[in-house]
C-alpha cells in the first residue's frame, strides 16, 4: 500500500522562526505519523529563488520572478492534486492569503483539510468562528476540523488512513 500524502499549506517559510518550527517540529511529527509531507517550501529548488533575488532590480528581474512564480504555483497545484489531504497552518492575525487560496483549491478538489492554529490571538469574523468564516467553512465541510495543538493532528487525520495518493 502506498504511503498517504499530505500537503502542508502554510506561511511558515517566510520567517526564520517559522522555518525552524516547520522543519524541526511539524514536518517530522507528521512524518512520524506515517504520512508523506508535500511541503511547498521544499518543492522549488532554492537555488532558483536565490538566483532571482540576486538579480539587479529592473525589468529582467521582474520577468524572472513572473516566470518563477508560474512555476512555483503550478508545482504547488500539482502537489495538492497528488495529496489525499491537507494540513493548513492558520496562525497570524488573519489566515495567510496563499494558505487561504490553497485551502479553497483543496476543498474544490475534494481533499480533507485539517487546520492547525496554535496562535491564541483572535482572528475570526465573529465569536462563532475560529478564523475567517469562509476558510473555516471549507475546512469543516471537507470533513476536517481545526486543532490548537499540532499533537492533535493524528486523530484529525485518521480518516485518511488506508488510502493511496
Amino acid at each position: 500500500m502506498a504511503i498517504t500524502r499530505i500537503y502542508l499549506a502554510s506561511p511558515l517559510g517566510f520567517s526564520e522562526a517559522g522555518r525552524h518550527f516547520s522543519s524541526s517540529v511539524l514536518v517530522p511529527f507528521v512524518r512520524r505519523l506515517g504520512y508523506e509531507v508535500l511541503d511547498p517550501w521544499a518543492l522549488t529548488d532554492r537555488r532558483k529563488i536565490d538566483a532571482v533575488q540576486k538579480m539587479e532590480y529592473g525589468p529582467a528581474r521582474r520577468e524572472a520572478w513572473r516566470t518563477l512564480n508560474r512555476e512555483i504555483g503550478a508545482s504547488n497545484r500539482a502537489a495538492i492534486d497528488e495529496a489525499r489531504g491537507m494540513i493548513a497552518v492558520l496562525d497570524g492575525v488573519d489566515v495567510d492569503s496563499g494558505t487561504a487560496a490553497e485551502i479553497g483549491y483543496a476543498f474544490a478538489r475534494g481533499k480533507l483539510i485539517v487546520g492547525y492554529r496554535g496562535d491564541f490571538r483572535l482572528s475570526a469574523d465573529n465569536e462563532g468562528s475560529t478564523v475567517n468564516l469562509q476558510v473555516e467553512h471549507f475546512i469543516r465541510e471537507s470533513g476536517g476540523t481545526i486543532v490548537e495543538r499540532y499533537e492533535d493532528l493524528e486523530p484529525a487525520l485518521a480518516s485518511l488512513r488506508g488510502g493511496t495518493a
